[in-house]
């Protein structure tokens, strides 16, 4: 595998941003490359000369993120400032990222002031620590003896969220504290905030330097020091405020947080994106890259430029997840001073098994903990459910617990047993405005079961016989979904084929009633002959033992309750793989293992921060295995927390990381500014939107005589014969060649609901044009995007309307009233002192008996394009159809079906054209109907989500 660079330095030159590597010692140096300055959202990369930088303004970083491209015509470089070892695999560190800087690439001037901000955020930083530690030194403050591994009250969530400002209180505690960073250390190894505290031996009051707060980062309520902002470029701020402009600052932010998270992970040498079974097909010419798993590459898309222009030296993938170590002696002496042993092993990370065969040497064991959350289905908690339509679940997570010896040996066993998470692969949804919101299933059975049967042949093709374990409550809201998971598990396994699925049902919170976790023992027991038969794989230096099956573990969240069967599963399976190695050991008992309940519980708070925002709950449980009121009293805290971020904070945060993992373009900003929310794109969305045309159309149309012309998706307002009503539902559209059908379509259960049909005969013409239904937004006033088309019709005996009850209707009757105000609304459409339609066409020759009698039926046209990225053909935009196109062409295809070729003029009793082209509804009467308290409404929910 060629070298990756190491360490690079970044200086602003006149063209471009140019970036120098570190030569290695004995190693021929790497070429600089220098990014040149570009405000067209596309970077150009090409080769420069190594220079001495001595006399520059240089920023000395450790690799690249990536390039954050497209976005408002701005273009930044994001890099590692600031990364920790927390695990050495066959002597290759792994390193986590804890901070990164955003370098613009709009011109010399931008990128050095954000080079000269970072270097002074850094020596701030840097002068703290210094005078921190000359304080705890003349105070005479040293690490203590480890004491037991504990769980105690002071770590509650009022201190957290008070006294250390939420879940980035423990970050700045190690920001600023060179302890801090030893402490942080500890616990990536296994050990738990309360046992650093107790090995550090003093708890210090946080004191930050007042001018450390001018750059922090804050993102919906949470506050992440440390992490100076570069201000924007000039030239950014004050172009075109478009949404993508306008929400430029809150993603850069965004971006930083997320890549400071530490929840990225990343090794110059070693892939950790594959399990240790798979390390052996490498081929060592190949660039990391090339070879990483593409499922665990979080940031392939930033990279792209440096992929397409063959610079694979600089080029680092970057997994999101877990990795924690922890290494443990077993010695051989009973004699010694089991306190010291203690003592001594902890105080290097380290701690004891007595072994079941005496040895006059001690064996030093290392267990590394992987968890790699995919890039399919990613994101947030309420917002990104079940599966999409490639078979991928939401928050899928694979973790891998390795046994190996402290040596790395290539002759010595190195024992992997993996376990994977998923959401529940069917087609539902979850409310976040709900406490406990009960999950909606959506689509068809048919629907569900070809993306169930997808999941199960990509788990089966990765990782073999595939065990369910489904932690799902048997009553209440989440038992219909649990029963068709059951359902769909029966039906494939009795379709046959590869992927036939054993399913377990274990109702966790009906067994642990109680707090009563310990309950698990009895899932554990049942599932043993499975794990048994699965077994682990088994490597030394060429695979002896391959793992043939795993579990796949869910809940509703695959958070709180998977963690604590995953970590009984893999104590299990350590216990099994040292009493092969000649060593009993006890890990749900023995007071001496705690270090391995901690670092599953790491595991779990990590896996939660990346899906829920918090840390996961019945944690204390999963460390101490004991459960108390303390742990239900913080696990409440971390509820409400989860629920605060459902509803502020992930909309935003969910788009940013479809935009950077290239699965949406910038049009999601306008999306979110538009509605304050992100999409799912689940299922495509043109399959279920032709699927819905097809079915509709066979069920709404009972003539055999009548052939159908087209069919559209379209909206309209929700209460019919008016122009505006919220909200606006998406129906269908069919045209025959006798009749037009306005289908309400259940979109969830993938059924009609109800329609109206209208004989084409009573229709008296058809206005189309701009139609302004909001002016809150950009994209909302834009007049060319905002189209549509009003049919008015005399309602007749042809004219009917149906419901899914199978109840008919009498045929549609005109409003009985004269002067209501419907009626009034429908005359005022059509009346051109009102309406501003030219009497020219004719419409004001109709008589106000002949308005009274007129209904409508009003559509808008979907937006022609989505924010979904074209990728692999998926919902691509080349060749759309605009708004405006497509509403000329439904009203041709109506005016050919009314009359033919003739073009319909007085055969229609209107006089004049059939359809004319005329304002629906002006942005100027939009603005007039636009009250106060619908425009402070919006703007109060910018202010919170935006």
């Amino acid at each position: 595998m060629p070298a990756l660079i190491r360490k690079l330095v970044i200086s602003a030159a006149v063209d471009g941003l140019v970036l120098q590597p570190h030569s290695q010692r004995d190693q021929r140096p790497n070429p600089a490359l220098q990014i040149r300055y570009t405000t067209q959202g596309s970077a150009t990369l090409t080769s420069a000369p190594n220079n001495d930088l001595t006399e520059s303004l240089t920023l000395e970083i450790y690799g690249l993120v990536g390039c954050l491209l497209n976005i408002a015509s701005a273009s930044y470089l994001v890099c590692i400032l600031r990364r920790h070892q927390v695990a050495q695999i066959r002597a290759s560190p792994v390193y986590v990222i804890s901070s990164v800087a955003l370098i613009p690439l709009s011109s010399q001037s931008d990128a050095e002031k954000a080079i000269e901000q970072t270097k002074q955020e850094v020596q701030r930083r840097t002068d703290h620590q210094e005078a921190e530690d000359l304080s705890i030194d003349s105070n005479g403050s040293a690490d203590e003896d480890v004491e037991s591994h504990s769980q105690d009250g002071d770590d509650s969530v009022a201190q957290d969220v008070i006294g250390r400002r939420g879940q980035y209180g423990r970050f700045a505690e190690n920001w600023f504290s060179r302890k801090g960073w030893a402490a942080e250390r500890r616990r990536a190894q296994g050990m738990s905030a309360d046992d650093v505290r107790k090995s550090e031996g003093v708890r210090t009051e946080q004191k930050v330097d007042p001018r450390d707060l001018e750059g922090n980062i804050e993102v919906g309520g949470k506050n992440l020091p440390g992490e100076p902002m570069q201000r924007l470029p000039q030239q950014v701020a004050s172009r075109g405020q478009n949404a993508a402009s306008i929400l430029l600052p809150k993603l850069l932010r965004t971006t930083k947080m997320l890549f400071a998270s530490r929840s990225f992970f990343y090794s110059y040498d070693y892939d950790i994106t594959r399990r240790v079974g798979e390390q052996t097909s490498k081929t060592p010419n190949v660039p990391l890259h090339r070879s990483v798993d593409p499922l665990f590459f979080w940031n392939r898309n930033l990279v792209l430029p440096f992929i397409d222009n063959g610079d694979d030296a600089y080029i680092l993938p970057l997994m999101q997840g877990f990795v924690g170590q922890r290494s443990f002696d077993v010695y051989s002496k009973p004699s010694r001073d089991p306190s010291k042993v203690i003592s001594e092993a902890q105080e290097d990370v380290r701690d004891i098994i007595e072994p079941q065969k005496r040895s006059e040497v001690a064996s030093s064991f290392l267990l590394t903990l992987i968890s790699r959350r995919s890039v399919k289905r990613p994101g947030l908690r309420y917002l990104r459910r079940g599966i999409d339509e490639e078979g991928y679940a939401a928050n899928s997570v694979e973790t891998e617990q390795i046994l190996s010896r402290a040596s790395w040996e290539w002759s010595e066993k190195v024992y992997s047993f993996t376990q994977f998470r998923g959401s529940i692969p069917l087609y539902f949804s979850q409310s976040p405005y709900a406490f406990k919101p009960v999950p909606v299933l959506q689509h068809g059975f048919e629907t569900n079961h070809d993306a169930f049967k997808r999941h199960f042949s990509n788990l089966v093709g990765r990782y073999g016989d595939i065990q369910i374990v489904s932690l799902v409550d048997k009553r209440g809201g989440e038992a219909e979904i649990g029963q068709q998971y059951e359902e769909h598990t029966k039906r494939l396994v009795a379709e046959g084929g590869i992927s036939k699925p054993a399913f377990e049902w274990f109702d966790f919170h009906d067994v642990c009633r109680g707090m009563r976790f310990e309950n698990v023992a009895v899932l554990i027991q049942t599932l043993g002959d499975t794990l048994d038969r699965f077994g682990t794989t088994v490597v030394t230096g060429e695979i002896q033992k391959r793992q043939k099956g795993v579990l796949r573990t869910n809940c509703m969240d695959c958070l709180d309750r998977t963690n604590v069967v995953q970590s009984a599963c893999a104590s299990r399976a350590l216990e099994q793989q040292l009493k092969q190695e000649g060593v009993a050991a006890n890990l749900q008992t023995d007071t001496k293992t705690q270090w391995f309940n901690t670092l599953w519980a790491d595991n779990g708070d990590a896996i939660s921060r990346q899906y829920s925002s918090t840390a996961a709950l019945k944690g204390d449980y999963t460390r101490t295995k004991r459960r108390d009121y303390r742990g239900a009293l913080n696990d409440f805290g971390l509820t409400l927390s989860r629920y605060y971020n459902n509803i502020v904070n992930d909309y935003f945060s969910q788009a940013a990381i479809d935009f950077l993992l290239g699965n949406v373009t910038e049009q999601v900003f306008e999306e979110f500014e538009a509605d304050m929310m992100s999409n799912d794109p689940a299922i495509s969305m043109r399959k279920v939107r032709a699927n819905a045309i097809d079915t509709s159309s066979k069920i709404v149309i009972a003539e055999q005589r009548e052939d159908l012309v087209g069919g559209w998706t379209v909206l309209s307002p929700k209460e019919p014969n008016t122009l505006r009503t919220f909200p606006f539902e998406e129906i269908i559209l069919l045209l025959t060649d006798a009749a037009l059908y306005a289908v309400h379509f259940d979109w969830n259960l993938e059924k009609v609901s109800s329609f109206e049909r209208v004989d084409l005969r009573s229709v008296a013409g058809i206005v189309y044009g701009s139609y302004i239904t909001s002016t809150l937004t950009a994209i909302q006033r834009d007049e060319k995007k905002n189209v549509g088309l009003v049919i008015k019709y005399r309602p007749g005996k042809e004219d009917i309307a149906r419901v899914n009850t199978r109840s008919l209707s009498a045929a549609v009757q005109p409003d009985s009233d004269p002067g209501s105000a419907r009626t009034t609304a429908i005359a005022k459409l059509f009346n051109p002192s009102d309406s501003g339609l030219s009497s020219r066409q004719g419409w004001g020759k109709s008589s106000d008996r002949d308005s009274q009698m007129l209904k409508i039926l009003a559509f808008k046209a979907l937006p022609a394009k989505t924010s979904l990225a074209p990728v692999g053909g998926q919902e691509a935009d080349d060749g759309t159809v605009s708004e405006m196109d497509l509403v000329k062409g439904i009203c041709e295809d109506i005016r050919r079906a009314a009359y033919g070729g003739d073009g319909g003029g007085s055969d229609t009793g209107f006089g004049g054209d059939f359809v004319e082209e005329k304002e629906i509804r002006s942005l100027k009467q939009a603005r007039s109907s636009t009250g106060y308290l619908e425009q402070w409404g919006h703007e109060l929910k910018k202010l919170v989500w935006a």
